[in-house]
């Protein structure tokens, strides 16, 4: 059941990307970036790190550059020490 809230959580973050890029395309109202932060560390990091680069949107910004990253390490060793390999 984790492996599938975490699936469920990396295409809603892929989405929120995703949308906030089109978003940002038609000078609309954003996501605020700390809701994007947010979702990425509760699991999403994964999706919002492809969307990033897919999309081209928040590449420039160093928060998100340092930060995604952290995030992605740190769910891969959470997933490792829940599987028991570490």
């Amino acid at each position: 059941m984790f492996y599938y809230s975490l699936f469920i959580m990396n295409l809603i973050s892929f989405g929120m990307c995703y949308n906030d890029k089109k978003r940002a395309i038609k000078h609309k109202y954003r996501i605020p970036e700390s809701v994007l932060l947010g979702v990425s560390i509760m699991g999403g990091a994964f999706g919002f790190w492809w969307a990033m680069y897919l999309f081209h949107h928040k590449t420039k910004h160093l928060k998100f550059l340092i930060i995604e990253p952290l995030c992605i390490i740190l769910w891969i060793v959470f997933i490792l020490v829940e599987r028991g390999i570490i």
